[in-house]
């Protein structure tokens, strides 16, 4: 086996060749003047089978999956696997209003014509999985985040709402902590409250934790608010940290913002790499 990066993921790539005890090859990828994107694999042949890393997001690192995928073929793979660490449209997985595309159908799609496999990492919804025809699973986070944060002290962990309180419960599951959900309860026209459902956060440090943080408008009040009913530190981990617009230093109320390696930043500090290479393994 080979592990191939892509230039977003390149970083995850040697770490998952480590673990998985291959080698790891980086794709040559550089953008023309006018923007297109060019890359290759630099060898003659790949008598091997082959695992891709690399984000389909933003757009151009959707391209260059899809070119990358094609170089591999033509070099002769035996068989090629993907690596998603963070799935580009998936969170435009139904049609909410007419005239608009299936983004999730459309990407897995195109993505499938060259793979025999997909592995992705925290998915927004695990159904967009049904999209490819070839075998794909979800790999979920969870068990390296609580590891991470096992020698925090922290008291408790809690999702951004309902929805996601399953992944706050096997956080917390792994640490052995208590979990609960945010809830948005709005006081008057102006005022919303933003509160756990059913425990005192008093004096305790809480662990939020969430798939992705975009721009981290919902952080900020959710742990501006814990602050005021008493808890004493806010933590907060996600899977993909796109952190947009200067969302870190907006959220420089959290005492500690932390994410894994599916997108790499400057708190990128959980890597994914064991367990993507353990769903790997159970695919051999």
């Amino acid at each position: 086996m080979i592990i191939v990066g892509g230039s977003s993921s390149y970083e995850l790539a040697e770490e998952l060749a480590d673990c998985m005890g291959v080698g790891c090859i980086r794709a040559s990828t550089k953008r023309f003047p006018d923007g297109e994107c060019y890359t290759r694999i630099e060898c003659d042949t790949i008598d091997d089978h082959v695992v891709v890393v690399q984000n389909t997001y933003p757009d151009g690192d959707l391209v260059e999956m899809l070119l990358i995928q094609d170089a591999i073929k033509s070099l002769g793979a035996k068989t090629v696997a993907c690596v998603i660490p963070y799935f580009g449209y998936a969170r435009q997985d139904r049609l909410f209003n007419p005239g608009e595309p299936e983004s999730a159908k459309v990407m897995a799609r195109m993505l499938e014509m060259n793979t025999d496999h997909v592995v992705t990492v925290d998915l927004h919804k695990q159904d967009t999985l049904r999209w490819f025809s070839c075998p794909a699973v979800d790999v979920k986070a969870a068990p390296a985040i609580g590891e991470f944060f096992s020698d925090h002290e922290v008291d408790i962990v809690l999702s951004p709402d309902i929805g996601a309180r399953s992944r706050a419960e096997e956080v917390g599951k792994i640490m052995g902590v208590d979990s609960d959900h945010l809830q948005k309860t709005r006081l008057s026209g102006m005022d919303v409250r933003i509160a756990p459902a059913n425990v005192d956060v008093g004096g305790k440090n809480v662990l939020i934790v969430d798939d992705m943080i975009s721009t981290g408008g919902t952080i900020v009040a959710a742990s501006n608010e814990l602050k005021k009913v008493g808890a004493e530190r806010v933590y907060v981990a996600c899977t993909h940290g796109l952190f947009v617009q200067d969302a870190l230093q907006r959220m420089a109320c959290v005492d500690e913002v932390v994410c894994c390696n599916t997108v790499m930043s400057e708190v990128s500090r959980i890597s994914v790499a064991p367990l993507v290479a353990k769903a790997l393994k159970e695919t051999q």
